[in-house]
């Protein structure tokens, strides 16, 4: 065994929660591994790699360490010529693990566990025969048993088969180490090969598995709910190790952008549905972890009787000012009026001559608010927070800021959010930001620390004192909190569950990409019944049938074909289009005007007057300054 901690099942399975690792694969290839190499070889060619990656882990609160053997058995390293090397690996594995623990120990007097990781075999289905799959497993757990792991987890488990084998190897070489198993599953709910969570609860524990539960899959909701359907049928310990949502390419790299706040979140709705045994899977970092621990200590210090929450007494939380007090954006959601918005894009200069002019402009006819982004399709543009500066003080209109995630990190985050509560900006919209390699300088970073969830979290922190750290910043920064939300995404299923978690971070109002089915719209609004928050609606007024096209095509807007032949059949001059794309969005104001809370209008190619008219029918003009 480790000299790490003496493994006990009370410990390792009892009823305060234990912090398990995270990623590790995604850790290796965030380093530079191709993910054409072999991971689990890295035990014997790149071994400080990885002993390096499993101590910033328990840096970051790991009490867990899982080897760096997930796809070590001889039928998955046959892939690369290397099914002759199963115990050297695999051996390798527990002792990269054993010496990261105990450096760690003899330096922070941090305690961990070493579990012997085995993944799926791989097989196709006509291809899972019991005795073979029991053999690679037998050969793969013999390693690791005799290397010295403290227990065993079987994760990421598809098929039902390929779990009994992997547990009934354990019990053929050792009777004596506790069993983690955890199945996977799919966006219907269940493993891949048609097991419910609640069937595949009650098979694990008959095969003798000592806790049970749900890992990988398609971000924390899934596996959340998987958590929860399990419990309804066992009284095992339970185990949840989501992924880090569902990947997005940015720069030609998987990113998954689930922040490390929603995982901390996420660990404490587990812990609420009685999982003990919390990590990551793929996509999170030690980043995540350090989030998540604060949650599992939380738990664990209430249990213990303790006040304070993590190494340090947070600072005491303030209440912010009622929604209607924090600015005239906010008393006008509080007090259900429908708001009109104009988007004005920052120029891609330092004049903002023409922006200004145009904010005169609309804030004489009524509108209530300048909408400022944040150099979109990662274009270089002047600083949203500084065309809102200069709208406020010298036009004396509100502006909501576009405030993006790509171009900071979490120090710059909070102090430019600090700075703009200093300069009474107020009302803050939440975003992740388009990726670099849309805009003019594609080779440039993006920093994704945190997605649109994390930075709402970091937002309602400020907004009742603290920064990020839980210590003070002295006042409640009283900003009004938006989120966005897109209703004709593709995968609606995700887009609402990520509208979920911006809601439960603290998202106040909401306003969406432009609409132009507006079935799409009320499907989205059904949706979210359950959580739902005042809904601002997204109107662009087409100014050619080829911007509706590019909407399309380019920009994957769902655009109806009866709009692209209203477009078309106007194309015979420009002013005939925008007419025409002014009429089509007045119609779009009418429909969803009883269905929220308001619209924001676009300007598109910085068109202020046809905004103006496509809101003509609900300003009330400002008949004196």
């Amino acid at each position: 065994m480790s000299e790490v901690s003496p493994p006990t099942t009370d410990r390792i399975f009892g009823s305060h929660p234990i912090l398990c690792d995270g990623a590790m694969g995604t850790m290796l290839y965030a380093r530079g591994i191709f993910i054409n190499r072999c991971f689990d070889e890295l035990n014997l060619s790149e071994p400080k790699l990885v002993r390096d990656i499993h101590e910033e882990y328990l840096l970051a609160g790991a009490e867990l360490l899982e080897t760096n053997t997930f796809g070590a058995n001889a039928i998955r390293l046959k892939r690369f010529g290397l099914e002759d090397k199963v115990a050297e690996i695999n051996a390798a594995g527990v002792k990269l693990a054993l010496e990261a623990a105990n450096a760690i120990r003899e330096k922070h007097a941090h305690h961990a566990y070493i579990a012997g990781a085995l993944g799926p075999l791989g097989l196709p289905e006509p291809e899972r025969d019991a005795s073979i799959m029991t053999a690679a497993y037998r050969e793969q757990v013999q390693a690791l048993v005799d290397a010295g792991v403290d227990l065993l987890v079987v994760e990421t488990m598809t098929s039902m088969a390929e779990a009994k084998a992997a547990i009934d190897a354990i019990h053929q070489v050792s009777t004596d180490l506790p069993i983690i198993a955890m199945v996977t599953v799919t966006d219907a709910g269940n493993v891949s090969d048609g097991t419910s969570p609640e069937e595949a609860a009650q098979r694990l524990a008959e095969w003798g598995a000592n806790a049970i539960g749900c890992n990988c899959s398609d971000g924390p909701q899934l596996v959340l709910d998987t958590i929860e359907r399990m419990r309804r049928v066992t009284s095992l310990p339970l185990a949840a190790m989501p992924n880090a949502g569902v990947p997005s390419c940015v720069d030609g790299r998987s990113i998954y952008l689930s922040s490390p706040e929603y995982l901390a979140s996420f660990a404490r709705k587990a812990m609420r549905l009685g999982a003990t045994i919390i990590g990551g899977c793929c996509g999170t970092t030690p980043q995540h972890i350090r989030a998540m621990r604060s949650s599992v200590k939380a738990i664990q210090s209430q249990a213990q009787g303790i006040a304070q929450v993590g190494d340090k007494p947070t600072a005491a939380l303030i209440a912010p000012a009622p929604l209607a007090e924090r600015s005239q954006l906010g008393r006008r959601i509080a007090t259900g009026e429908f708001i009109t918005m104009v988007e004005i894009v920052p120029p891609k200069g330092f004049d903002s001559t023409r922006e200004l002019e145009g904010a005169r402009m609309l804030k004489r006819l009524g509108v209530h608010a300048i909408n400022v982004p944040d150099s979109p399709r990662a274009s270089t543009r002047m600083s949203a927070s500084s065309l809102c500066l200069q709208i406020e003080q010298k036009v004396g209109i509100e502006t909501i800021i576009h405030f993006t995630c790509r171009d900071r990190n979490l120090l710059g985050i909070q102090s430019d959010l600090l700075g703009a509560a200093s300069l009474g900006m107020k009302n803050i919209l939440c975003l992740t930001g388009d990726p670099p390699k849309m805009g003019n300088y594609p080779d440039a970073t993006g920093v994704f620390d945190v997605d649109a969830v994390g930075l709402t979290r970091v937002l309602r922190d400020m907004n009742h004192g603290l920064d990020i750290g839980g210590q003070s910043i002295g006042a409640s920064t009283g900003f009004v909190l938006a989120c966005a939300a897109n209703p004709g995404v593709p995968d609606l299923d995700l887009e609402v569950r990520r509208f979920a978690a911006k809601v439960e971070a603290g998202a106040e109002f909401a306003i969406t990409q432009p609409v132009f089915d507006l079935k799409l719209l009320e499907t989205f609004l059904k949706r979210i019944e359950g959580f739902r928050i005042p809904v601002v609606a997204g109107i662009w007024p087409l100014t050619s049938v080829k911007n509706a096209e590019f909407m399309k095509n380019d920009l994957k807007v769902r655009m109806p074909e009866q709009i692209l032949h209203r477009m078309a059949a106007h194309a015979g001059t420009p002013e005939q289009s925008r007419a025409e794309g002014v009429r089509i969005a007045q119609e779009m104001l009418a429909e969803a005007q009883p269905m929220v809370q308001g619209v924001q209008v676009s300007a598109p190619f910085a068109r202020y007057t046809a905004a103006a008219e496509v809101l003509e029918a609900l300003l009330v003009p400002i008949t004196a300054e």
